[in-house]
Order: C-alpha cells, then sequence, then structure tokens
C-alpha cells in the first residue's frame, strides 16, 4: 500500500489537477492520496477573515474571489454526468457555510484561534472532494474524524497514540483510493476543528502511512526533489538522489520547505522511505529518503538556510558553573511557544546564544528578562541582547564525519570571501555545521559554499573587468575562446559580470554575453565614474569576485584599497598602484594578506613574462635577490635595434608611435618613467623599500626637448639625429650597442642608456623584447636569465588571463 500526498501547486491549476489523477489512476496498489488546498487558498482564507474582523467589507470581493476559484475548477475538471451535479452541491454547500463564518466575523470584529483553525479547514476540505470525485473509484474520509491533538504549551500538537489507534479503525478495509484532506484535525477533548500548522498535509501523510505500515510515502510537489541548495539563489543547484532520514530532518529544520519537518519522524520510525516526486515532471527520479544512503560522493549532501534569525546572547560571569541555567532559558522559551533552532554557547559558560525567528525575538527577550530578573538585577547577568536581520545557514552531509577538514576548509572559504561568522554551532554526529551571517550576506554565503564544496558543476569566478581598450578587450576575447575548454577540462567557469570603459558600466550577475559585449554595454550600460564602479562592484555583494584593472587610470587604482577590503581580489595591468607611494604598496599587500585575498600585477613588468612571480618564488623559498640588470622598455629596445644611418632617432621616433610601440606621446618612453616605474615594482617585490625619487635618471635626450607641447618636440626633435648618428657609428665600429638599462644593486637604483659588448646577454636582444637578469645568493656565478615578448596587447592580456587563473587555483 502507498500513500501520496499532493501539496497546492499539484491542485492549483486544470492541468495539475489532471496530472493527479493520471498519476494516481496509473498505481497498480492500493493508495491513500492526501491532499492540501489549492495553491494559495489558505493564505487568501487566513487574509479573508482577517479583512473581515477589520470591519473591512471588501473581504466579501476577496469571498467571491474564493467562491469562484472552486467552482470554475468543479466545472472545468470534472466532465458533466461524472458527479458533477453533486459535486457542486457539496461544494456550494461548505462555501455557504465559510461565507456565513465570514459574515458573522464582519459583524462582531472579532476572530478567534478556534474560528481561525475553522476557515482554514476549508480550504483542504473543498480541495479533496474536487480530487475525490476526479478519481475515478475514490472514496472520501474525513481527517477530523481521525487525526486527534491536545493542547500544550498553547499550541496543539498530535496525540499520536489516540491518532494511531483511530487510523488503523478507520483503514479497517482499505478501498483502491481513499482520498484525505491534509492539514486540519480536531481536539480530541473538545472535537473543535484544529490543524497540524503551514505543511501539515505533509504530516497527515505521514501518520497515516506510519499508522498503516505504507510501503512508501510519496510526496508530490513543484520541484524534481530536495535541491543541493535554494535554486532561486543559486542557478547552478541540482536535486539530490538520496538522502537519510537525518539529512532530511537537518535540511527541513534549516529552510528547505520540500517537506515539513514534523513528516520525517513518523515514517522514519517504521523505516518507511519518502519519495520526493514533481507533479509537473513525474519522469524525473526525484529524491528518496530511507534509513541509509549513499554516502559514496561529496562529504555534504546540501545547503540549507533561514533568512529570517534573530540571535539573542545571554552573558555574564554569574552563569559560569551554574547549574541549571540552560534548563530555565529553554524552559521558559518552550512555555511561551518559542522555537529555538541553533544554540551556540561558550565553553567557560560565560555566554550563550540562540537563534529564533525575528518575530519571536520581542517576546523571548522580554520572557528570559523576567526569568532571569534577579540576576539581571544583581549584575551576574547582562539584560538579553537581540541582534537581527541575521540568516542562519546549515551544511548537511552524513559523510562529513568521515572528512577530515570539513569546518576548516568550510571558514576558510567564508573569511576569503569577506563573511562573518557570528556565531557557531556542530554536532558531535558531524551531520550539521550551522552558523550565523549577516542577512545581507546569505547569498555570497550560500553562492561560495555551493561553489566551493564542489556541489556545482563549476567552480566559478566573477570578473569585473575594467578598461576594454586592447588590452581589456583582448582578454575578453582570450576568456571567450576558453571559456568551453576551462568548464569542460578545469571544472572552472570564468563569467564576466560586469565590464567599464571610459563612459559606461554595465553589470549583470547571470554574466555578459562575450560575443557581443560592446552591444550589451552599448544599450544597458550606465553613465560610468570610478565611484560608480565602486558602489556597483561592492554593492552587488557577489562571490568569488575579482576586478580586473586594463586602463592607466591613477582614479581606478584609487579603488583597489576598498575592493581588497571587501574581499574583492584584484589583478591590475595598471602599474600605478604598485609603483606609487611605497606606504599605499605596502598597504595594499598587507590588508591582501590579512583578508586572504589575491593583489597580483605580474603584468606591471614585463608583460606576459613571469618575472614578478619568479621573485616571488625565489624569496619565499629562502634566496635573496642580489641584484637585477634588465632592459625593460619594448619602446627604446625597438628603437635602438632600428637606428640606421637611413632611420635617425626623429624618424625611428615617429615610426614607433605610427606602430604602436610608444605612448601617443613617445616623450613619456623617452623620459624613462615607465622604466622607473617597473624597476621601482620589481625592487619592492626583491624585499627593498623603493620610490620612484630614489632611482638615479641618466637620460639620453636633454630635458629641454621634454618642455613645451607635443608640436614643439616635433619640432625640434631631429636637432639631435646627426649626433646621434655620430655616436652609433662609433658604437657600431667598436662592436657595440646601446640598451636601456635599469638596475638594481646594493639597495642603489638607476636607469641609463648603456653601451653593450657583444658578448652581454642584453646584445642581441631583438625588436620589443624584454629581459631580465636576476643574481640571487644561489643564482649567483649565473644569474638567472628571463627573456621574451615585453610589450603588446596580446601577451598582456594573456599575462593578466594567467593571474586570474592563479586565483582561480587558490
Amino acid at each position: 500500500m502507498k500513500v501520496l500526498k499532493f501539496g497546492g501547486t499539484s491542485v492549483g491549476s486544470v492541468n495539475s489537477m489532471l496530472s493527479v489523477k493520471k498519476i494516481v489512476e496509473a498505481v497498480d496498489d492500493k493508495v491513500i492520496v492526501v491532499v492540501s488546498a489549492l495553491g494559495g487558498i489558505t493564505d487568501k482564507l487566513i487574509n479573508t477573515s482577517k479583512m473581515a474582523a477589520a470591519g473591512d467589507s471588501s473581504y466579501e470581493k476577496e469571498m467571491k474571489e474564493i467562491v469562484n476559484r472552486h467552482i470554475e475548477m468543479v466545472y472545468t475538471v470534472i466532465p458533466a454526468g461524472h458527479g458533477r451535479e453533486v459535486l457542486l452541491d457539496q461544494v456550494n454547500e461548505l462555501l455557504s457555510e465559510l461565507k456565513d463564518i465570514f459574515q458573522g466575523i464582519y459583524l462582531i470584529r472579532d476572530l478567534s484561534p478556534k474560528t481561525s483553525a475553522t476557515i482554514v479547514s476549508y480550504g483542504e476540505r473543498l480541495s479533496s472532494i474536487i480530487v475525490a470525485t476526479l478519481i475515478e473509484g475514490a472514496q472520501w474520509f474525513d481527517s477530523r474524524t481521525f487525526i486527534k491533538t491536545e493542547k500544550k504549551h498553547n499550541r496543539h500538537i498530535l496525540d499520536s497514540e489516540l491518532t494511531n489507534q483511530l487510523v488503523r479503525k478507520t483503514f479497517r478495509e482499505i478501498p483502491k483510493v481513499s482520498l484525505v484532506p491534509g492539514f486540519i484535525s480536531t481536539d480530541k477533548l473538545t472535537n473543535e476543528v484544529t490543524n497540524l500548522g503551514r505543511g501539515g498535509s505533509d504530516y497527515t501523510a505521514s501518520i497515516i502511512a506510519a499508522a498503516l505500515d505504507a510501503d512508501i510515502l510519496e510526496i508530490w510537489t513543484d520541484v524534481d526533489g530536495f535541491m543541493t541548495a535554494d535554486p532561486r539563489v543559486i542557478s547552478t543547484a541540482y536535486p539530490i538522489t538520496e538522502l537519510s532520514y537525518v539529512e532530511a530532518m537537518e535540511l527541513c529544520n534549516f529552510g528547505a520547505k520540500v517537506v515539513y519537518p514534523p513528516t520525517i519522524y513518523p515514517v522514519c520510525h517504521k523505516n518507511i522511505p519518502i519519495l520526493i516526486k514533481n507533479t509537473f515532471n513525474p519522469d524525473a527520479p526525484g529524491t528518496i529518503i530511507k534509513q541509509e544512503a549513499d554516502h559514496s560522493s561529496k562529504p555534504i549532501k546540501g545547503i540549507s538556510s533561514i533568512n529570517d534569525t534573530c540571535l539573542i546572547t545571554m552573558t555574564g560571569l554569574g552563569m559560569v558553573g551554574v547549574i541549571g541555567v540552560n534548563h530555565r532559558i529553554f524552559k521558559t522559551l518552550a512555555e511561551n511557544g518559542i522555537s529555538v533552532f541553533l544554540v551556540s554557547q561558550a565553553s567557560s559558560e560565560n555566554s550563550t546564544s540562540i537563534g529564533v525567528r525575528n518575530e519571536d525575538a520581542a517576546l523571548a527577550c522580554e520572557v528570559l528578562n523576567e526569568e532571569f530578573s534577579k540576576e539581571i538585577e544583581m549584575g551576574e547577568i547582562s539584560p538579553m541582547k537581540a541582534e537581527g536581520g541575521l540568516a542562519t545557514v546549515a551544511i548537511v552531509g552524513e559523510n562529513m564525519k568521515h572528512t577530515p577538514g570539513i569546518a576548516g576548509k568550510l571558514f576558510g572559504t567564508l573569511g576569503r570571501n569577506g563573511i562573518n561568522v557570528i556565531a557557531c554551532a556542530q554536532g558531535a554526529s558531524e551531520t550539521n555545521i550551522s552558523f550565523v551571517v549577516d542577512g545581507g550576506s546569505l547569498r555570497k554565503t550560500l553562492n561560495v559554499i555551493h561553489d566551493s564544496f564542489f556541489l556545482s558543476e563549476y567552480q566559478v569566478l566573477n570578473l569585473f573587468i575594467c578598461g576594454i581598450g586592447t588590452v581589456g578587450s583582448s582578454l575578453i576575447e582570450q576568456i571567450h575562446a576558453q571559456q568551453e575548454k576551462l568548464k569542460q577540462e578545469r571544472g572552472l567557469m570564468l563569467r564576466i559580470v560586469g565590464i567599464a570603459n571610459g563612459h559606461l558600466a554595465y553589470f549583470t550577475r547571470r554574466g555578459i554575453d562575450l560575443a557581443d559585449f560592446r552591444k550589451e554595454l552599448e544599450e544597458k550600460g550606465i553613465p560610468s565614474s570610478p565611484q560608480v564602479l565602486h558602489d556597483e562592484i561592492i554593492g552587488m555583494n557577489i562571490f568569488n569576485p575579482v576586478f580586473v584593472d586594463c586602463t592607466a587610470s591613477p582614479e581606478i587604482a584609487g579603488l583597489y584599497k576598498d575592493f581588497l577590503s571587501h574581499n574583492i581580489a584584484v589583478v591590475a595591468a595598471n602599474k600605478i598602484a604598485a609603483s606609487s607611494e611605497y606606504d599605499i604598496y605596502a598597504e595594499l599587500k598587507q590588508i591582501a594578506r590579512l583578508r586572504g585575498v589575491k593583489f597580483l600585477f605580474e603584468t606591471n613588468v614585463g608583460a606576459g613574462l613571469p618575472v614578478i612571480n619568479t621573485i616571488n618564488d625565489l624569496i619565499n623559498s629562502g634566496d635573496k635577490i642580489l641584484k637585477i640588470e634588465a632592459v625593460l622598455s619594448g619602446t627604446l629596445n625597438y628603437i635602438f635595434n632600428e637606428l640606421s644611418a637611413d632611420m635617425p632617432l626623429s624618424k625611428i621616433i615617429r615610426k614607433a608611435k605610427e606602430e604602436g610601440y610608444s605612448e601617443p606621446d613617445p616623450r613619456i618612453d623617452l623620459s624613462g618613467k615607465d622604466v622607473i616605474r617597473k624597476l621601482v615594482i620589481l625592487g619592492r617585490e626583491a624585499g627593498y623599500r623603493l620610490e620612484q625619487e630614489d632611482v638615479k635618471t641618466h637620460l639620453f635626450i636633454p630635458d629641454k626637448y621634454f618642455e613645451g607641447s607635443l608640436d614643439d618636440f616635433w619640432k625640434h626633435i631631429g636637432e639631435l639625429d646627426a649626433d646621434f648618428e655620430m655616436r652609433r657609428q662609433k658604437l657600431e665600429s667598436e662592436g657595440k650597442r646601446w640598451r636601456f638599462v635599469a638596475r638594481l644593486e646594493n639597495g642603489e637604483a638607476s636607469v641609463a642608456l648603456e653601451e653593450v659588448e657583444f658578448h652581454h646577454p642584453f646584445y642581441n636582444l631583438e625588436g620589443s623584447n624584454n629581459i631580465i637578469l636576476l643574481t640571487t645568493e644561489r643564482y649567483n656565478e649565473y644569474p638567472m636569465l628571463i627573456q621574451g615578448y615585453g610589450a603588446g596587447a596580446g601577451v598582456t592580456a594573456a599575462g593578466v588571463f594567467a593571474d586570474i587563473m592563479s586565483i582561480a587555483n587558490i
């Protein structure tokens, strides 16, 4: 024998009603069907009664909608001549009773708990007789006659022993199809209508299944089963195939609304499996809940949450070593009908925090302050402190007990994402780790846990890319080209959730279509500014965030501190932050270290060459950088490589500008400022406190050419051609070449145009390549050499991409 329960959405529309009929009639075995009220009707009954009690005459309009909903359902799903007329008489009689009750409430302006319970019972009474008529051969049973409750602590709770006797008596002989209204019950002494609480139809079905030793309890709802997390928050959540009773109970207690929590105990006691199925997708396998579930895969099964949390904390030295304090706390709360779903107590016993619903917080504080009034008056205990606006999150899985480091990974992951844990609790069974966070962090918390514990199919990085010029657009193209491969081979999803240029910015949690990102930016973007970027990116509060700066803007670099402080990793092609005042550089590095996020700027020196990472690896392994010699300007290297009798200095500078090797104003390159910045960055990464002003500069172009306008520069630069050609010829005759060399030795930094001989590693440096020689304590006689392309949008973008990938590998 099977017990099937159908929820409000399953009987809420014509199509779903017909689906219920098809599902039930396809069962070969005897079946007891428990149904909820039509979807939304219970809420409508409650609201209508409140309106009537408040003297609001528009309750009549609400009542008409209730009447029309049920009459329309009868006419739509029950064909003429199939018991429709008899059913209409029954429905109209119930609706007439309901109308009279509402009118009475309206007249006396009073709504008692007894009357309210009677009103909501009509939802299930109406839906169940409709379904009983719809399903061929179904026999209707009134659950009020055999589901009995008793009043304790101002609440009606099930009298299990009496109910089980009455259920067995009622169903001594079970028809092929029995139809029972869920949720409703009666008081065992007064026979007044009561109910089993919201979600009580599940409980009704479980009570019947356990009393009759059913083979299985099937809960038919509007989802494919228990999900790994709330799919409204996490789009990658997916159904869980199997759960144990304990795991299901934990998930339900912490907000998973698939099953009403009390449902599990009666069938668990009898070892009757529960199958969660989707009325709208009956072919989906669903979730099976049983004594022993499969625990061979992931350490946690699911994540659940309660976003309506208030934490009440009781502190005081007067609690230490005093027996019975907790007994008084929970006894007082229980007597006032207040449910506690989380308890966190310090081992010193001087502090106990309890999690309750926000609506219960004021009463909880009131009754606890009253219970401990003497201790509070004597100063042994402080008055109760309530902190609202919180959320409780639970990770659940019986396999956690066999997996070391789960708690460490959990809290480490939360910390890296800037999520503060306010309180936590873990039972010795290790089935549930529960913790409280700020309510505003709930979405981020759920996403980062789901992602980090590999419940998601992919690990996700959410990228904000600022600057979509040559480097930024090349980076987006590279990410677009690699996205599918990274998902398939690395299980990594790089999702760009924000892009910005100097005029517009666009942000979306769903991710931007990289095939047409410029169009999306133009059509959906908002006016951009550093403040807009700051507020939108921090305000999005998304998990695993990475800000990627492909600009040269000092204002954008000024955002790094706040981003890192909010646990947003920063990848910068922009050199300004790392080469600015040393204290700023050091502060950014320290914030990143303390917050556990990455601040990466590999492409600041050598574009895509692994220079900074190599220096860091050397130092972290105990080596010491003694000397750095480098050619770091692809522009200047290009100029001195191309300089010849046919290509004088002024002409080659203009050519470098035209071919994109130099800045639009080539004086920026000729001044050596870019090289100075790069040397400062390398020196700092090598462990030296270095400012740009500390770098001795030996320029090859007189200062006067850097004064005035750019037009003045172009007008007069040719004056140097003859002298440079004469010096070049002399250099060539000596078998030497010019290289603009950055040097750091014994803590002294300099940049200068140097003459190098043919045996020097810098001599054959071609085109716009960069080269770096690192002399260390280990690499002393034979310095380490790093050489390759040091400029260009493609290689720079590739270096930025590599930094992003290193964040994914945390």
